[in-house]
């Protein structure tokens, strides 16, 4: 794994209009960037598929036994909440994508698992679409890890029947959330699904028929929903979710893996795993330096670590300690490693790089490369 400088291209930015990707710049600084690449061998990029799926089968292990032994109130989750997620669970209701971040610097300690985005992941157009655009064109040659495109279009046409609808929804007003609901639309019509957009206002609630509709007073059969869990019961509409037949994606058992109370109960669980970082509900147990992260923050707010204090929302929320990996530092940026999930399978890398060992709203994507000569069945 080596960071390495590279020339921007003259015309990034037209480039990457010409993708739909509108927020390549964010308040005029640079948050796609081609002032660098990551190059990895395919050992490397095999190394990261494996461990991002052992930490899948842990997940999936450690949501069932919180399941079976009512673990509610460890994570951090409002009965409501619950009630929902164990529905959810025991329905085997299907999980589109999530996103796993990483600790890794490429040698001989394993990639560990800094938290599981598993109910709003973002940062996902850019490396299903925007980085293999920049491979193509600047190193045709080379390889990436990132089946993302292809699996999405597959796994809509696993979930839902062909000239189906699934309706789309996010957070009025803010460019990554609309560029992500709008990427993952394309998937849907690609997979041969009708994927009309409706603001999180324009749910409505029809009490005669019993069922969400839209603005149209069609109903709301399937919902992606770009929009966290507990924001959305906390809507006016919220309180019929539970009666609702609308299926939804993220599904509501995504709730459990995407609180970071889960990194407790997984270290629990799974204690000393070489992919796992130890982590606990109280501060101390870790055996040395910790960071200490909200339940449900988001973006890197409110979180307390060596030398380090960011602000937000979240600081009235419960925390969890975790044991303080510091993120690889190349040329004075931190990377952090987002490993893709879709259907629960590995299926892309995207990173993202900070001037701090925090990642932040403010963090950088930078695209990444392994030589063609190495690959072993990868795209």
């Amino acid at each position: 794994m080596q960071r390495l400088d590279v020339t921007p291209r003259p015309d990034r930015l037209e480039r990457t209009r010409s993708l739909g990707f509108a927020y390549a710049d964010i308040a005029g600084e640079p948050y796609w960037d081609e002032s660098a690449c990551y190059r990895f061998s395919a050992a490397q990029v095999d190394l990261l598929e494996a461990a991002t799926a052992e930490l899948e089968r842990l997940s999936r292990e450690a949501v069932e036994h919180a399941v079976r032994w009512n673990r509610r109130a460890q994570l951090g989750l409002t009965e409501a909440e619950w009630t929902l997620a164990v529905r959810s669970w025991e329905a085997r209701e299907p999980s589109l994508y999530g996103r796993m971040d990483l600790v890794w610097d490429g040698g001989a300690t394993p990639p560990r698992l800094l938290e599981y985005n598993a109910d709003t992941p973002t940062a996902l157009f850019e490396a299903a679409v925007v980085q293999w655009e920049w491979l193509q064109c600047e190193n045709p040659a080379a390889d990436q890890f990132n089946m993302l495109h292809e699996a999405l279009i597959d796994t809509w046409r696993a979930y839902a029947t062909p000239g189906g609808t699934v309706h789309f929804t996010c957070v009025p007003d803010h460019a990554e959330d609309r560029g992500t609901v709008d990427y993952l639309r394309d998937t849907a019509l690609q997979a041969g699904l009708n994927a009309p957009f409706l603001h999180v206002g324009g749910i409505g609630w029809n009490a005669a028929a019993g069922e969400f509709r839209n603005l149209e007073e069609q109903p709301i059969h399937t919902l992606f929903k770009l929009y966290p869990w507990d924001w959305l019961l906390a809507e006016p509409f919220g309180r019929h979710v539970a009666a609702a037949p609308t299926r939804w994606i993220e599904p509501a058992w995504r709730l459990i893996p995407a609180g970071k109370g889960f990194l407790a109960l997984l270290w629990q669980l799974f204690p000393d795993h070489p992919n796992l970082l130890p982590a606990f509900l109280e501060p101390g147990r870790t055996g040395g330096r910790e960071v200490a992260k909200p339940f449900h923050g988001r973006e890197g707010a409110n979180i307390s670590a060596p030398g380090i204090e960011t602000d937000g929302p979240y600081g009235r929320q419960p925390r969890v300690y975790q044991a303080w990996a510091e993120l690889p530092c190349f040329a004075g940026r931190y990377p952090v490693l987002g490993s893709w999930l879709v259907a629960g399978r590995p299926a892309g890398l995207g990173i993202r790089e900070d001037a701090t060992p925090i990642t932040r709203d403010t963090s950088r994507f930078v695209p990444h490369f392994f030589p063609a000569e190495e690959a072993k069945g990868q795209p």
